[in-house]
């Protein structure tokens, strides 16, 4: 069932859609969004993950609040952490429009928007007015596209971000700025964890992957977390792949896709993790989870936490206390 205001939303282009969505949260969150509601605050639902407790286990993914703008409408939708960015060290516009699609017979979303984003100074700036959060705040950091020096971005984004969150998570696993996925392979990995725990005081660290790499890959990013001391693994972004079930006339855009067509890739991606990792390493997953039902399915498949995005395109805000009250 179409939530309110999909006609609306969908009738406009879908970065306008999305400038809107931000600006309505905003105002929301302005005059006081419920942060408490009864299914957020229910204790079977809490989690506790590198000292950080959890009000329940669904988390909003970056992508969506890119530069901090929304964050208290957004924990009022029930989310028990919010993650912010991807930023950048010096603020960049990002690729060239139009960058993002809806692929709306297949429920998914391809975008290339290439970490278009105020820089983390800006961003940074509005986290430090929020007034006590009900929710956990993640910040997503990464390097701009011109960067002479990726590690030192990342090293950098990771500094400035430390006071201000909870978590900070290394994002190396976006297709959409040319090189940056190489970062995900050994010694290059090691080196760029090496730097950010160097740079992050006590803050705790996680590392976002590619459901695109193989198996090797899985478990070499995996070895090097765990050499480095990161937190905790978010698997998966989105994905350059393109299943042969697409229907919509977007899915030969490039970009990375995401929502319903990466499920069956994500899971597979979890369980790898889940062996490489022989529960050492705790995990976060992502990609195409958008009911009660496939939350609890990355919960017994070994995620600790599940991170969303794509699906309230298509599901509407209600979404997240739709699945939280299917999991009670």
């Amino acid at each position: 069932m179409a939530y309110p205001f999909r006609s609306a939303l969908f009738a406009l282009d879908p970065e306008t859609a999305h400038r809107a969505t931000i600006a309505a949260l905003r105002a929301w969150g302005s005059i006081g969004a419920p942060f408490a509601a009864k299914s957020v605050l229910d204790e079977s639902l809490r989690v506790r993950l590198a000292g950080i407790d959890f009000p329940n286990p669904v988390g909003l993914a970056a992508g969506l609040d890119k530069n901090a703008e929304a964050v208290p409408g957004l924990l009022g939708l029930g989310f028990g952490a919010v993650e912010v960015g991807t930023l950048t060290p010096r603020p960049q516009p990002g690729n060239p429009k139009p960058r993002l699609f809806r692929l709306v017979e297949d429920e998914a979303v391809i975008n290339r928007m290439g970490f278009n984003n105020d820089g983390i100074d800006a961003a940074l700036a509005r986290v430090g007015t929020l007034k006590r959060r009900a929710g956990v705040l993640g910040i997503n950091v990464g390097a701009n596209k011109d960067s002479a020096d990726r590690v030192t971005d990342y090293a950098e984004g990771v500094r400035k971000a430390a006071p201000h969150a909870d978590y900070i998570t290394i994002n190396v696993s976006s297709p959409n700025t040319p090189g940056l996925r190489d970062l995900q392979s050994r010694p290059a990995l090691d080196e760029l964890l090496a730097a950010c725990d160097a740079a992050r005081d006590k803050t705790p660290l996680f590392l976002k992957i590619a459901p695109d790499l193989d198996r090797a890959g899985v478990e070499g990013a995996i070895r090097a977390a765990m050499d480095n001391r990161i937190d905790a693994l978010i698997v998966s972004n989105t994905t350059i792949s393109r299943p042969g079930s697409l229907r919509s006339s977007f899915a030969t855009e490039t970009g990375g896709l995401s929502g319903a067509p990466l499920r069956e890739l994500a899971r597979a991606k979890l369980v790898e993790a889940r062996e490489a990792s022989g529960g050492a390493l705790p995990l976060i997953s992502a990609g195409g989870i958008d009911s009660a039902d496939e939350t609890k399915r990355r919960l017994d498949a070994g995620a600790v936490l599940v991170q969303i995005y794509s699906a309230l395109v298509y599901k509407g805000p209600g979404l997240v206390h739709d699945i939280l009250a299917g999991m009670r």
